[in-house]
């Protein structure tokens, strides 16, 4: 995966990444027109897709709603790399097939514009403008699966048949 850094804070909650009065909204593209908007209205129309979300400590914490990475998802992001997740959104994320990625440091080293290589069978981030790299916690085998095929539930529909 390759693409640029949109670079956030620790404790990035999950009102902040879709505001609650979206709530109602269950269409990850239209989800995405409103992703981030409490921190920069515009935020929807400067990413790309195939770019990545980087957090520091906590992000995700807040409440247990799907909705914010489903708003990530229909954003095109690649995936949310963070020092730290809150541990029901980093559950959500991979159910909804988005990949998050723990770097504990990471946001020492990068910044919003940053152009990053994600190599996920070998655990690494590479910064393309300098060819540093730094590790990330691989992803087990199941999670992978479960990415690969788009969420928790194209994965267990596959299961089944």
């Amino acid at each position: 995966m390759e693409g640029n850094v949109w670079k956030f804070g620790d404790d990035i909650d999950t009102d902040i990444i879709i505001p609650g009065r979206y709530l109602v909204v269950i269409d990850p593209k239209e989800l995405a027109k409103h992703v981030m908007e409490g921190l920069d209205p515009d935020f929807h129309n400067k990413i790309n897709e195939g770019d990545f979300i980087l957090g520091g400590k906590n992000f995700g914490c807040g409440s247990s709603r799907e909705h914010a990475p489903l708003a990530f998802k229909g954003a095109g992001v690649s995936a949310v790399i963070a020092e730290s997740f809150a541990r029901i959104f980093y559950r959500n994320s991979i159910n909804v097939g988005i990949p998050l990625l723990e770097a504990p440091g990471i946001s020492k080293h990068l910044e919003t514009g940053d152009k990053i290589e994600v190599d996920m069978d070998k655990g690494v981030i590479r910064k393309l403008e300098t060819g540093e790299e730094y590790k990330f916690q691989k992803l087990p085998e199941f999670m992978l699966e479960i990415l690969d095929k788009g969420g928790l539930i194209p994965y267990v529909k596959e299961q089944m048949e």
